[in-house]
């Protein structure tokens, strides 16, 4: 592995820094978007069944918000009853959309890091190629006749050909697993966003009745 960094020349640290800090993110971001940290299964239904004849306690909201970013946005709409009583269905709905765009912040922490060397991982490898290729051409005489220094031209060609391959050996899994969390990112506020719709409704319709 050393001697192909060897070959490959100083164009290569930095594709080899942007390797590791994109497998960093990788598995910081599966560890954190695991789904019982996100959406709970079954935890609205747990939340309404708790809600039915009274907002729930100081403590209860607490250990809800603890619970999973979920559980954080459905507190917030019930601490907005606690607050106040009075407070209007669209208060209930905004207190819950507030929370959710800290919580959309929080799971979408590092793509856009990820996307960039997605993006740039290429353009270095081609930034290598390119000083490969000027080493080649310097390889050259610059008379007509002669032969050009055989290792510096071994060397310019390793440069430019390591460069472009490490290159997309870094882009393409930044790319797949920047679009996968992409995908489970928005699925998951999709989820939050229904809800946070449905404890909105159970709240307005428990309020109608009298509860």
């Amino acid at each position: 592995m050393y001697s192909i960094i060897q070959a490959a020349g100083w164009p290569i640290w930095p594709l080899i820094a942007c390797s590791i800090l994109g497998l960093a993110i990788i598995f910081e971001r599966f560890y954190t978007l695991r789904t019982l940290k996100i959406t709970p299964p079954r935890l609205l239904e747990e939340v309404i069944g708790v809600t039915r004849n009274a907002v729930p306690s100081h403590d209860v909201l607490v250990q809800l918000e603890q619970n999973s970013a979920l559980g954080e946005i459905l507190a917030s709409g019930l601490r907005a009853v606690a607050h106040n009583p009075r407070c209007t269905d669209e208060d209930i709905r905004g207190a819950m959309e507030s929370r959710g765009k800290f919580v959309a912040h929080r799971l979408e922490k590092y793509l856009g890091a990820l996307g960039t060397i997605a993006s740039a991982a290429p353009l270095m490898g081609l930034f290598g190629t390119v000083v490969g290729m000027i080493e080649i051409f310097g390889s050259q005489p610059s008379s007509g006749g002669g032969v050009g220094n055989p290792a510096q031209l071994a060397h310019g060609i390793s440069v430019a050909l390591y460069n472009t391959a490490f290159g997309l050996l870094v882009a393409i899994p930044s790319l797949i697993f920047w679009r996968y969390f992409r995908g489970k990112v928005d699925a998951y506020l999709l989820t939050l966003e229904l809800n946070a719709g449905a404890l909105a409704t159970h709240i307005a319709s428990l309020r109608k009745s009298g509860h």
